[in-house]
C-alpha cells in the first residue's frame, strides 16, 4: 500500500485517500458514575449511559438532519469498536439506529459491527477501579506526572503512551486499508476552505467507538501531532468527532459535539430546580 509522501503527508494515511472517520466515545459507565478510574476494567453502562448511547445513535442515523454532520450521504462502511462492554453497547446501539432508520427509508442500510482490540482504553494497571481521591494520596508524584508529562509518567503497571500509540496505529492502519480498498466514487474537487461551493463528499467512512484516552491518541496520530499534546483534544461521553481524509490529508471537520444530548440537560436542571422547591433551598 502506497502512504502519503508529499510535503506535509503523514504516513499513517494511504495516498490520495478520500474517506472521514466519526469518533464516538461511549456513555456513561457505572465507573465513571462512581468516580472511578477504569482503563481497561470493563464496567457496564449506567441506565443514563444507555439513553445517551441511543441519543447518539439516533443522531448518527440521521446524520442528514440540519445541521447536517460533517459524513457522507451514504451508509457508513462498519462500526469498528473498543471490545470493552461500555463500547461495544453503544456501537450496538448505533447499528441498531442505523438498521431502524434504513428499515423506514431514512438511511442507506444496516452496518455491520466489529470489534478491533487496538482501541480498547488505555491500561491504567494499578489505578484501575480507585478513586482519583486513593490514587493521589498513595501515588501523588506519579499521577502528577501523568498529568503533566504522560510520556515520562503513566499507571502502575499500566501502558505507557509509547505502547498505546503503537497499538492505535496498527489498529488505524487497518480501518484505513479498509477504507481504501471500498469503491471508489469520486468527489471531485474541493476547496481546503469551508464555505465555498464544493462537491458533496461521497466517500466512504467509518465509526469508530471508543474511549477518551484512546481517542486522544487516534487524533493525534490522524492529524499528525506529537504524542505530547495528549491532553490537548477533550472527549465527552457520547460526543462525536469527525476526522475527514481529502487527498490523504486530514482535517478536523467536527469535535465533541453533544447538542444531541440535550434534552438530558434539560432533564438535570428540571430535576435540580424540583428538588430546590421541596426543600425550600434559594
Amino acid at each position: 500500500m502506497r502512504v502519503a509522501t508529499e510535503v506535509g503527508g503523514n504516513a499513517l494515511i494511504p495516498a490520495g485517500l478520500d474517506a472521514s472517520l466519526l469518533l464516538l466515545r461511549h456513555g456513561e459507565s457505572e465507573w465513571v458514575e462512581r468516580g472511578l478510574f477504569q482503563g481497561q476494567g470493563d464496567s457496564p453502562l449506567t441506565a443514563l449511559g444507555r439513553r445517551q448511547a441511543a441519543l447518539a445513535a439516533a443522531r448518527i442515523a440521521q446524520a442528514r438532519r440540519p445541521p447536517a454532520l460533517p459524513v457522507p450521504a451514504r451508509a457508513p462502511e462498519s462500526i469498528v469498536h473498543s471490545p470493552l462492554a461500555r463500547a461495544a453497547t453503544t456501537a450496538a446501539a448505533v447499528a441498531a439506529a442505523l438498521t431502524g432508520a434504513a428499515a423506514a427509508g431514512d438511511a442507506p442500510g444496516p452496518v455491520a459491527m466489529r470489534a478491533d482490540p487496538g482501541f480498547l482504553e488505555i491500561g491504567q494497571g494499578e489505578w484501575e477501579g480507585l478513586p482519583g481521591e486513593a490514587i493521589a494520596e498513595r501515588w501523588p508524584d506519579v499521577l502528577e506526572g501523568w498529568r503533566r508529562d504522560p510520556l515520562t509518567a503513566w499507571a502502575p503497571g499500566g501502558e505507557s503512551l509509547d505502547e498505546v500509540d503503537a497499538r492505535v496505529r496498527a489498529a488505524l492502519g487497518r480501518v484505513l486499508a479498509d477504507l481504501a480498498a471500498s469503491p471508489r466514487r469520486p468527489d471531485g474537487p474541493s476547496s481546503p476552505v469551508l464555505g465555498y461551493a464544493d462537491t458533496p463528499a461521497d466517500h466512504a467512512w467509518t465509526v469508530l467507538v471508543a474511549h477518551d484516552g484512546v481517542f486522544k491518541v487516534v487524533a493525534l496520530a490522524l492529524l499528525g501531532l506529537p504524542l505530547a499534546r495528549f491532553w490537548m483534544l477533550p472527549f465527552a461521553l457520547c460526543g462525536i468527532s469527525v476526522i475527514e481524509l481529502r487527498n490523504g490529508r486530514s482535517r478536523l471537520r467536527l469535535h465533541n459535539a453533544t447538542d444531541h444530548l440535550a434534552e438530558l440537560e434539560t432533564e438535570a436542571v428540571a430535576a435540580r430546580e424540583a428538588a430546590r422547591t421541596e426543600t425550600g433551598a434559594l
